[in-house]
């Protein structure tokens, strides 16, 4: 599992764990308990080349279809079948398990334009304060 303070997220709410140049990107625990039932994820297809802030993924819960946003831009060079088979890993495992895609940053500087987990909080609480998801 992976440390959540460690991580950097965006405001739509995705994860990503940067290492030597490849992305990790899942969805935050608020996310997944905003979402509730994940009963189907749509994975983006390897060799995609996507833009940081591209919706290229989509989780599905009983209630609705929520696009998931690349955090970074690159190449997607793996995805994460498991949840294809149990999407309800999303909502048990959301820092481990849980985890979308990966994505090969061709601009890794990016990350440095995301939120660390304080800001991140930050911005729920701005959020929940002005009644917006």
């Amino acid at each position: 599992m992976l440390d959540p303070k460690a991580l950097k997220y965006q405001t739509s709410h995705e994860w990503v764990s940067l290492s030597d140049g490849v992305g990790v990107v899942g969805i935050s625990d608020h996310a997944q308990k905003e979402i509730t039932d994940v009963v189907f994820v749509e994975l983006p297809k390897v060799g995609r080349t996507v833009k940081a802030a591209e919706a290229c993924c989509v989780v599905e819960s009983v209630k609705a279809a929520f696009d998931i946003y690349s955090p970074l831009s690159g190449e997607i060079v793996a995805v994460n079948e498991a949840v294809v088979k149990d999407p309800a890993l999303v909502n048990r495992e959301p820092f481990g398990g849980g985890w979308l895609f990966k994505v090969k940053a061709s601009a890794p500087n990016e990350a440095a334009a995301l939120m660390d987990l304080k800001h991140y909080e930050e911005h729920l609480a701005s959020e929940a304060a002005h009644g917006s998801h």
